[in-house]
C-alpha cells in the first residue's frame, strides 16, 4: 500500500507540470490522438520532469499490483488528484476551498479504510479469453480516442477522459497478467503497451482542451471501477475476512473523494 500512495504522489504532481505544460503547446489537429501535440508537449521542461515522476509511479504502482488487490491500487491512484491539488495550492497559488480540503480528508479516510480492509492479492492468472479481451479492449480505446476529436467540446472532453481512465486501467489489469515482461506470446503484454500509450495521448489530449473537471472525472471512473471488478471476478482479490463491508465503503469514499476534486485535473494555465 506504501507503493500505492508513492505512486499516486507521484503521479499527481507530474499531472501538475504536464497539464501546464500541455495548455502552452499549439493545440494541433484537435483529435483526440494526436501524437503531434504529445510531441510538442516533451519539448517543453515540466513535461519532461513529468514523464520522469510518471516513470517512477509505474514501477511503484507495479510492485503494488505485485502484493495487494487491484482495487486498492486503483483507489491509491485515483487518491493522486488529492495530491495534486494540495501541489497546485502550494506551488500555483491555487486557492482551496473548506469543502475541497474537505474532500482531501475524504480521499484519506477512504483509503485508510481500504488499508485496513485490504487481503492479500488474487491467485488467479486469467483465461487466454479474459487476456485477449484487454487487449480488445486497448485497440477500443485507441478507437474511440480518435473517434472522439469529432464530438462537441463538451461530450468530448469527458469521452477522452474516461477513455484514457480506461486505458490506464487496461495497464493495471495486464500487469497481473503478466508472467514475464519478455513473454512476447501474451496478448497482455501487447494490451499494457497499446492502452498505456494510447491512455498518455488521450490523456495529453484531454488536458489540453474542453472541461477539465469533465475529462478528469471519467479518467477516476474508467481507471477504478473496471479494472477493480476484474480483479474480483476474475482473478481472485479478496479482503480481510469479515471486512468485505470496510473495503466496498473505503473504495466507494475514496472514489468520491476523488470525483469531488476533478477540477485539480488541471491547474489554471495562466501561470508559468
Amino acid at each position: 500500500m506504501i507503493c500505492a500512495l508513492g505512486a499516486a504522489v507521484c503521479f499527481g504532481t507530474a499531472s501538475v507540470l504536464q497539464a501546464v505544460a500541455a495548455r502552452a503547446a499549439e493545440p494541433g489537429s484537435g483529435s483526440g490522438v494526436d501524437p503531434a501535440l504529445l510531441m510538442r508537449a516533451v519539448r517543453q521542461w515540466r513535461y519532461v520532469a513529468g514523464l520522469g515522476l510518471d516513470a517512477a509511479g509505474f514501477v511503484l504502482q507495479i510492485i503494488a499490483l505485485l502484493h495487494i488487490p487491484i482495487y486498492a491500487v486503483g483507489a491509491a491512484l485515483a487518491a493522486s488528484l488529492a495530491v495534486t491539488a494540495v501541489v497546485a495550492a502550494r506551488l500555483l497559488r491555487v486557492r482551496l476551498s473548506p469543502t475541497e480540503w474537505g474532500a482531501v480528508g475524504v480521499v484519506c479516510a477512504g483509503l485508510l479504510m481500504l488499508g485496513l480492509a485490504s487481503g492479500e492479492e488474487g491467485a488467479g492468472q486469467g483465461s487466454l479469453a479474459l487476456k485477449l479481451g484487454l487487449l480488445g479492449v486497448a485497440v477500443l480505446v485507441l478507437l474511440v480516442g480518435a473517434a472522439a476529436g469529432h464530438l462537441p467540446d463538451g461530450p468530448r472532453a469527458l469521452v477522452l477522459g474516461f477513455a484514457a481512465g480506461t486505458g490506464f486501467g487496461v495497464v493495471e489489469v495486464a500487469v497481473r497478467l503478466l508472467d514475464s515482461v519478455l513473454d512476447w506470446r501474451n496478448p497482455a503484454l501487447y494490451a499494457l503497451l497499446l492502452g498505456g500509450g494510447a491512455a498518455f495521448l488521450l490523456l495529453t489530449s484531454a488536458l489540453a482542451r474542453g472541461s477539465v473537471t469533465a475529462a478528469t472525472a471519467g479518467m477516476v471512473i474508467g481507471e477504478t471501477i473496471g479494472p477493480a471488478a476484474v480483479g474480483v471476478a476474475w482473478l481472485g482479490d479478496r479482503t480481510r475476512e469479515g471486512l468485505t463491508w470496510l473495503a466496498v465503503a473505503g473504495f466507494a469514499v475514496a472514489v468520491a473523494g476523488a470525483l469531488a476534486l476533478s477540477r485539480f485535473g488541471e491547474p489554471p494555465p495562466s501561470r508559468p
